[in-house]
């Protein structure tokens, strides 16, 4: 029995209403390390280690959380995953010790790991194979918007003089709007769907152990993880510190320079969009061709803006879109790999394992940058370690195309 294509399109945009407000509770810490660095005397190196935590509490979370979405409700872990994190951003407002900001940014990464896994469960349960690089692209822009909002009001609120602390208050409320609309109309898997009720019946039997054993036996699937870790390091290494980079110590005097950051965001919205559907047409569902040619593109030009002054507004806004295009655009392509090489039944497990190699990764790199910018009194470093964790994906991508015999099998049920 087809399922229903207005009822799998409203699923689909209701999950990704909700996700793109996640990042309200995620990724407006960077635009508060300025305020919070100087007010509470935190070198770059600490900060780093706030940001390390939040991402390891993330990766730890997406390890269980994605399991768990293959044996109970994803709707449920969402909702429960949103409320918890505006309640942490909240509490944080009001923090004045670096080290509770550390705890409480920790466990604010396992509470808003538990939505990205379920949401894919329930993208899955609702796309057919042939269509699922078209609908995870449409998520995975979900996100990339989730930062362009971020961003925007961060800034906004920034240059309308409110300090850090207003960041992790106001930002989340709209989270805690569309939260609320996607537990009340969002639905686990299609009625009455034969199909689909085997899937989630098979997945019940499987222990959680087994559905582990699974997808750690896949060496493709590993050595994808591993590629899309790398690349989640460069992602984050530009999420988190080109705010950084272009707020400096005197952005009030050249406010405008912040709005460059904003193409950033912008081109990982665009980028995720024009993956996912280049994957499904133009390369025939040869996915990792497409990793590879946009994890390369990333290695160059994050090299390039390594030798561009912040006042050049232009062409650092063209660069930085272009930026955000290639290093974010291969995720559309990442998470449907996932059903391909483990199968719909462990669709949550295996996007969970690979989301929790990512943040692994991006944790490790960020206390390492903020070392980094400490020791170099510069912030121009930022783009050299992420030009290189670039260039690691694409090396190992490359390697997983070599393995495969045929990409364009992946796609055929």
């Amino acid at each position: 029995m087809r399922i229903n294509s207005k009822n799998k399109w409203t699923m689909l945009l209701l999950t990704m209403v909700c996700y793109l407000f996640f990042y309200t509770g995620r990724h407006n810490f960077g635009w508060a390390v300025s305020g919070m660095s100087e007010e509470l005397k935190m070198p770059f190196s600490f900060v780093g280690w706030i940001s390390f935590a939040m991402l390891i509490g993330y990766a730890i979370g997406q390890l269980v959380n994605g399991n768990l979405a293959d044996r109970f409700s994803p709707r449920v872990m969402v909702i429960t995953g949103a409320y918890l994190s505006i309640a942490t951003n909240v509490a944080i407002s009001f923090a004045n010790n670096a080290y509770i900001i550390l705890f409480l940014w920790g466990i604010n990464g396992y509470f808003q790991s538990l939505a990205w896994a379920p949401g894919g469960k329930i993208i899955n349960n609702w796309w057919a194979k042939e269509e699922r690089g078209k609908a995870f692209g449409f998520y995975t822009m979900s996100a990339g918007l989730s930062s362009v909002i971020t961003y925007l009001l961060s800034i906004l609120l920034l240059q309308q003089g409110h300090e850090w602390r207003m960041l992790f208050r106001l930002p989340v409320l709209c989270l805690l709007v569309t939260a609320t609309i996607f537990f009340l109309f969002v639905k686990d898997k299609p009625d009455n769907n034969e199909q689909e009720t085997q899937n989630v019946v098979v997945a019940e039997e499987e222990t959680w152990q087994q559905r582990y054993r699974k997808v750690l036996a896949n060496k493709n699937f590993i050595l994808i993880c591993l590629a899309f870790g790398f690349e989640s390091m460069a992602r984050y290494g530009l999420i988190f510190w080109v705010p950084i980079h272009y707020l400096g110590k005197n952005w009030k005097q050249e406010s405008g320079s912040i709005w460059v950051t904003f193409f950033l965001p912008l081109g990982m919205a665009i980028g995720a969009l024009c993956f996912g559907w280049l994957s499904d047409t133009l390369f025939k569902g040869n996915r990792v061709q497409v990793i590879k040619i946009g994890m390369l593109a990333s290695t160059f030009i994050a090299a390039a803006m390594y030798f561009v002054s912040k006042d050049h507004f232009v062409l650092s806004s063209v660069l930085m879109l272009l930026a955000g295009f290639f290093v974010y655009g291969p995720q559309a392509c990442f998470w449907p790999l996932s059903p391909d090489l483990l199968g719909s039944k462990l669709t949550g497990t295996g996007i969970g394992c690979m989301n929790m190699v990512g943040y692994l990764f991006a944790a490790f790199g960020e206390p390492l940058i903020g070392k980094i910018l400490d020791v170099s009194g510069s912030t121009h470093p930022i783009f050299v370690v992420v030009s290189i964790a670039a260039l690691c994906s694409t090396l190992l991508i490359s390697m997983a195309s070599v393995k495969m015999k045929s990409i364009s099998k992946l796609s055929t049920p």
